[in-house]
């Protein structure tokens, strides 16, 4: 992986949506899964035949792989600040999932005070759904082991062992209750079909449990006058988005509803992670298809380059649209 000392003003991106500044938080783009592994129902002529935009931001043609971002958006909405997703966290236990999540030493922290956003600041914490690289950063080390982020910086994680705690101690963390059911003790941890799912819960998710500060929705949750959360399930029991509407622009943050632009033009091609795939395809023409009529900027968790666009009709499917524009802090 690249050194992620490199480019930090690439890290840390602005730009505005009506009253609603959006700041991007960029841990790493890299190449990630080979497409066979990662999008199983995208043929082999689709990358191909859309080379010339897919690479280098979203496929590596030489290797034949996906690249993604790993990365959270900050909202400074109606005089609070809201951190959509938390990546994938420091010093956790993730086996099976080594190079890019199992004790993973990263600068989440880091680049958030570069945003000038310290953990105390943060009021609302949004987990669009509980996999691995979106709750990581939900919790530290309550013994303040130093996670070695690529800069030095406090970064608690390690934990090897001991206990987690909320990383933004003010926050009310929003979780889609679905999910919480399905990957909690209750559905026990996803049913057991991956040891790592009751890792997750128990170093990420349970944490903020036993501190108050969790708060589990299901269908509509409205976060403030700007802001609303929308379930859209498939990708897992409780996958959510949140729209954004402010004056006249607007926006839909859509988690891992799609992991490669190539999903767009094809909207029945699902990540090899989505637990119900005719569920998550059909939420993902939903949105899509709101995204196009009313003019909502895309915004996935995962697209590399400019990490955002909008998306148009093409007759019975869609098109990419122009690609959004921000500024390094």
């Amino acid at each position: 992986m690249r050194n992620e000392n490199e480019n930090v003003n690439e890290r840390v991106q602005r730009m505005t949506l009506g009253d609603v500044e959006v700041i991007r938080i960029v841990e790493w783009h890299e190449p990630f899964l080979p497409v066979s592994e990662f999008l199983p129902d995208v043929g082999a002529e689709v990358w191909r035949d859309n080379e010339h935009w897919l690479a280098p931001d979203h496929w590596m043609p030489d290797s034949d792989r996906t690249v993604i971002a790993l990365q959270s958006w900050v909202l400074r909405s109606a005089g609070r600040t809201i951190l959509v997703d938390t990546g994938a966290g420091n010093g956790r236990d993730r086996p099976g999932m080594a190079p890019y999540f199992h004790q993973r030493q990263g600068d989440f922290l880091g680049l958030l005070a570069r945003a000038g956003i310290r953990p105390e600041d943060v009021d609302v914490v949004v987990n669009t759904h509980l996999h691995v690289d979106h709750v990581g950063w939900n919790t530290v080390a309550a013994n303040g082991d130093t996670g070695g982020g690529a800069n030095g910086d406090t970064g608690a994680g390690g934990g090897t062992g001991g206990e987690w705690v909320p990383t933004f101690p003010n926050a009310q963390y929003l979780i889609p209750a679905a999910d919480d059911f399905h990957y909690g003790p209750d559905n026990a941890y996803g049913n057991g079909a991956q040891e790592v799912d009751r890792l997750i819960y128990e170093d990420s998710i349970a944490p903020v449990h036993r501190a108050g500060q969790a708060l589990l929705w299901d269908g509509l949750h409205r976060v403030d006058e700007h802001l609303t959360l929308e379930s859209a399930p498939g990708h897992t029991p409780g996958s959510s988005v949140l729209r954004l509407a402010s004056g006249s622009d607007r926006a839909v943050f859509v988690g891992d509803l799609l992991h490669s632009p190539v999903q767009i033009l094809d909207h029945c091609r699902n990540s090899s992670s989505c637990l119900a795939p005719g569920q998550a395809a059909a939420s993902r023409l939903r949105v899509l298809g709101r995204a196009a009529d009313e003019r909502e900027l895309l915004v996935p968790a995962h697209f590399g380059g400019a990490g955002a666009l909008e998306v148009r009709r093409r007759g019975e499917g869609f098109a990419l649209g122009a690609w959004a524009t921000a500024g390094p802090r």
